[in-house]
């Protein structure tokens, strides 16, 4: 059984779910990320996560639209339109600042962070690796791959294109890839879910 499963079947559905009242499709909507950001750590940057997620969800959930949208986007298309553009980014941009919460070890970090985003001291330590053009770099062209192949399961499994039929490029990509996890790895960052 997954989280979201039993989030769903022990508390969702028992609260009254999506039916009833509005304000009882608030406190549930709330309810629900709050626990799931409880769930994740007793700490108030959790809370904070899910209240957020709470917030993001309420407008689709509010409006019906909540099981609208989830089809790929610029589907037998290569490039999104403008509207797409901006509703891939919006969604990046507000799951990325929710992160901040959730990675922070405290509310006062978090804030600090959020702080820090709008002054260029974070590129500080990318300047002192000379990772301030590789790294863009290599997320652009992940982000390309990824889109190229967004109809596929697995889309970096399933790369496809006349360079990659060859056993050199391939097997090139392939260790560009080892050596990128063995090196980002080199840095020992615990994973995330070993703290709870």
């Amino acid at each position: 059984i997954s989280l979201t499963t039993w989030f769903r079947d022990y508390l969702y559905i028992p609260l009254g779910g999506s039916r009833g009242t509005t304000f009882k499709v608030v406190r549930n909507t709330f309810i629900i990320f709050i626990v799931s950001g409880f769930w994740h750590g007793a700490n108030w940057t959790f809370i904070a996560w899910g209240f957020l997620n709470a917030l993001y969800f309420l407008p689709l959930m509010l409006r019906g639209n909540n099981r609208k949208n989830v089809d790929l986007i610029a589907k037998g298309r290569m490039l999104p339109n403008f509207r797409e553009v901006i509703q891939m980014l919006s969604t990046f941009a507000l799951s990325v600042f929710a992160w901040i919460f959730f990675r922070a070890p405290t509310m006062s970090d978090a804030l600090l962070y959020i702080k820090r985003i709008f002054t260029t001291s974070w590129l500080a330590p990318l300047q002192h690796t000379g990772m301030e053009v590789f790294l863009p770099l290599l997320i652009a062209v992940l982000m390309c791959i990824e889109w190229v192949n967004r109809e596929k399961p697995h889309a970096l499994q399933n790369i496809s294109g006349p360079i990659l039929k060859y056993k050199v490029a391939r097997w090139s990509y392939y260790c560009i890839l080892v050596w990128l996890i063995i090196w980002v790895g080199a840095q020992q960052q615990s994973f995330i879910y070993f703290q709870f």
